[in-house]
């Protein structure tokens, strides 16, 4: 049971209906949301194996060495043991040891990938209410679907920005920031308060 008045995710003050609750019900349907998307987002990686299928255009080399035919960075995401499936199935073992989830690690990537979705997504409503590593869940989940949504659809990552936290720590955050914890002087700030802190100068962003 979490016995902080916040969310553990975004720092937004828990309403009544959400008291005791490790993640808010905002934060609680992203999550839903990213768990549902991955499956499909892993299933197309398919069609940007191969070198140019991402629209940058045909590789170009000025070696006399034969260029690699396939992505290397595509075909590290579809492995087992890449960051997709492999950190999935650990939160499916971790929640299984907890009592609320099922693990199911046959079949090839994609139906893997497709089972651990699932299943996290059916048992999220308990692990919000139960789990205390919900906000370490919800960021390696969402930092699933943001690299495979890059991937697939070619979409440059977000430009950081340099801001100052009045301890005059630098903190590079981007608009997407959920939230950040200042690493000298402990602060913690949700996504609207970290916008609000001031641009660090260039000295300081360098």
């Amino acid at each position: 049971m979490n016995d902080l008045p916040t969310c553990t995710c975004c720092r937004r003050e828990l309403r009544d209906h959400e008291a005791g609750r490790y993640a808010c019900t905002l934060c609680e349907d992203r999550i839903a949301a990213h768990l549902g998307a991955i499956p499909g987002l892993f299933e197309r990686l398919d069609d940007h194996l191969e070198r140019g299928a991402s629209g940058s255009g045909p590789a170009v080399s000025g070696s006399k060495t034969a260029p690699i035919p396939c992505r290397l960075d595509v075909l590290n995401l579809r492995t087992a043991a890449g960051p997709v499936l492999a950190p999935l199935e650990t939160w499916v073992r971790d929640w299984a040891e907890a009592g609320y989830a099922e693990i199911g690690e046959r079949g090839s990537s994609v139906a893997r990938v497709a089972h651990a979705c699932r299943t996290l997504r059916f048992n999220l409503s308990q692990a919000v209410d139960k789990h205390p590593a919900i906000e370490e869940f919800a960021s390696e989940v969402a930092s699933i679907w943001r690299t495979l949504s890059r991937t697939v659809t070619g979409e440059a990552a977000p430009r950081r920005i340099a801001v100052t936290c009045p301890c005059q720590q630098t903190l590079r955050i981007t608009l997407d920031t959920r939230g950040e914890t200042c690493p000298r002087c402990g602060a913690e700030y949700g996504h609207s308060e970290v916008l609000r802190l001031p641009l660090a100068d260039r000295r300081a962003a360098a």
